[in-house]
């Protein structure tokens, strides 16, 4: 299927699943593959190190259904599914007070629960990976997802999170011409390895 398009509902053109899944980096599949373990973990009542070697021998680079699951880089993807676990009462305190006040973490749904988890925990636990490059890359995660307003929820939120924990990295006031920091009127952040 090289080389194929496929029309989204939203009318845009993308490459094909097996295409984009090559694209991806293998930090961003690692995260995309959290996303979806925590999900699974979620609905099944999985622990972590039942979900960690599922993820690692059957869906992590592997065609499942036709459908090509992208690489990740293995020790990422460890520390931020066990992490995400190991920290979640923080990380969901941390959720609710960024969220709108009448909806806590509880009431929002599977999957975009566990974007924000992932999300929130590199924001708070990994000052390795630069707080706009975290959320930049959740809210792709969310694209993976959904076509509506989730993923500008997802931004939101986790710019939140980000201007409480790392004020240092979100200090830029956000302004039409200069949003996230980065050059002026590029409406980007400079670009960091994630």
């Amino acid at each position: 299927m090289t080389g194929i398009t496929e029309t989204r509902p939203d009318g845009t053109v993308q490459d094909a699943p097996e295409e984009a899944a090559r694209a991806i980096s293998p930090r961003s599949g690692a995260r995309l593959a959290v996303v979806q373990a925590l999900y699974e973990m979620d609905i099944s009542g999985k622990g972590v190190l039942d979900a960690l070697a599922e993820f690692e021998a059957f869906w992590i680079g592997q065609e499942v259904d036709g459908i090509l699951h992208p690489k990740a880089e293995t020790a990422f993807f460890r520390d931020l599914l066990r992490g995400t676990v190991e920290e979640q009462r923080a990380i969901d305190q941390k959720l609710d007070q960024a969220l709108a006040q009448g909806w806590p973490l509880r009431r929002i749904e599977i999957v975009l629960r566990a974007i924000l988890r992932a999300g929130a925990y590199e924001l708070l636990f990994r000052p390795d990976v630069p707080a706009p490059a975290a959320i930049s890359e959740y809210v792709d995660v969310a694209h993976s997802f959904y076509t509506a307003d989730e993923p500008g929820l997802v931004n939101a939120v986790l710019d939140r999170v980000a201007r409480e924990v790392r004020p240092g990295e979100m200090s830029a006031p956000k302004s039409a011409g200069n949003k996230g920091g980065g050059k002026p009127g590029s409406g980007k952040p400079p670009a960091k390895k994630a």
